[in-house]
């Protein structure tokens, strides 16, 4: 029949054990019959895959049969049991092509059911340790805003607020994504992954610098503007180890490879200092500094720059010194020497 080629074929496609979904469907279709016919007694439904399927109702048994489904006359129950009485039970074969209609929409409603709980089972399976954490997909649809990215025989979404605008997210395109959350808000359980979310770019650092794993050397502060331009500040518990030398790599090869990674995002990787005017001078970079003035109370910093450096500092629409603000935690407010000069005056 054809519900026995569709449960054979689905539980092959979606990874599901045959058996639970037959003993599910099986005991759904008698729940179902059951309920249609208005039986008393018991309603039993076996399915084979194999060789097909069978059904039997337990009929009760009266002097006058007025409900045929579900009852038998004392002398047809006699030639299946000589000692059945009025009153009891006797099971009889049904034949499944009644069950018609039945049998379609129970199939539906219990495939649909166990479906979403397998897949709420893969999905708790796959991501069960990887929150916050980054993983591997591939680009398979788009749909409305989103994007959907293939992990282990999960779809993650990638929804428009963590999409990089200057990414293209092709088809068959390998990424790599940084677990945010899974929500259960709605009637389907959702992986939300991200491409714009900082931490991103700490863990695939942390991926891709050994020094950074076994503890030598650890990222203090990360400011992101995704797409565009990121710092990392970093320093090493061992003197020996220098910070930024070991995430830059060999001839840049550690840093390329995360440049890479993220579409040609530019990346400055600064050393971390509990002094406050050199992690800002450092976060400053590539800008020279001329002086600092810190107001410790509003945890400001008023820098100054010689006149041919204003522009790098401040970097383009603010960027440099936005993100040096982000980096260091104190709010920056730059100066050319000569303004500095006039403001005095």
């Amino acid at each position: 029949m054809d519900i026995l080629q569709q449960l054979n074929q689905i539980a092959v496609e979606r990874d599901l054990p045959l058996e639970d979904l037959q003993k599910e469907l099986e005991g759904s279709l008698a729940i179902a019959y059951k309920k249609y016919v208005g039986a008393i007694g018991e309603v039993s439904v076996k399915l084979d895959p194999r060789k097909g399927w069978t059904a039997s109702v337990e009929k009760e048994v009266v002097g006058l049969v007025t409900e045929p489904a579900i009852q038998i006359s004392l002398a047809d129950a006699r030639r299946r049991q000589s000692d059945a009485e009025i009153g009891d039970f006797v099971a009889m074969e049904v034949d499944p092509n009644r069950f018609g209609r039945i049998a379609a929409q129970t199939f539906k409603q219990v495939l649909s059911q166990k479906l979403r709980e397998a897949e709420t089972r893969r999905i708790h399976d796959v991501f069960h340790e990887k929150m916050g954490d980054v993983v591997t997909g591939t680009v398979s649809r788009r749909e409305g805003q989103s994007i959907f990215i293939q992990v282990n025989k999960v779809e993650a979404e990638l929804p428009r607020r963590e999409q990089v605008p200057t990414e293209p997210y092709r088809p068959n395109d390998r990424l790599k994504v940084y677990v945010y959350k899974v929500d259960d808000s709605q009637r389907r359980l959702r992986v939300i992954v991200s491409r714009t979310h900082p931490n991103l770019l700490r863990k695939l650092f942390e991926l891709e610098v050994p020094e950074i794993t076994n503890g030598t050397v650890i990222i203090k502060s990360v400011a992101r503007e995704p797409g565009q331009r990121s710092k990392i500040a970093v320093y090493s518990t061992d003197e020996r180890v220098d910070p930024i030398g070991a995430c830059i790599g060999p001839r840049g090869a550690r840093v390329q490879t995360i440049v890479d990674e993220l579409y040609d995002e530019k990346i400055d990787v600064v050393p971390f200092n509990e002094e406050p005017k050199k992690f800002i001078t450092d976060s400053l970079s590539p800008a020279k500094v001329n002086s600092i003035k810190l107001n410790e109370d509003e945890r400001s910093a008023y820098v100054v720059v010689p006149d041919n450096q204003l522009s790098l500092a401040i970097g383009k629409g603010g960027q440099n010194v936005r993100l040096a603000a982000r980096l260091t935690d104190w709010k920056i407010d730059i100066r050319s020497e000569s303004q500095a000069a006039s403001e005095k005056k």
